[in-house]
């Protein structure tokens, strides 16, 4: 299964004339990625977007992204207590 994650653009590459072939660096909690963002043509530095495979497929809120990571963050550390015990 795979899951979009939020992240925040970091940086806009813009291609000129092509939307299609506008990319950005993406920040997921200190990792950072190039993704496309040819389906989100309104997305600016320090906007969040929610990213599949690749792709940013919407602008998501801060909050809501922070959520998130925090759900993420707390799965992680659960995952390491089952191992441990």
């Amino acid at each position: 299964m795979c899951l979009a994650i939020p992240g925040k653009i970091e940086n806009i590459q813009d291609s000129g004339d092509n939307a299609l072939n506008r990319k950005g660096r993406v920040n997921f909690g200190g990792i950072l990625k190039e993704v496309s963002l040819a389906y989100v043509p309104e997305a600016q530095i320090g906007d969040y977007v929610i990213v599949h495979v690749g792709f940013a497929l919407s602008i998501v809120d801060q909050s809501e992204a922070l959520k998130v990571f925090e759900y993420l963050n707390t799965m992680e550390e659960l995952e390491e207590e089952l191992k441990e015990a």
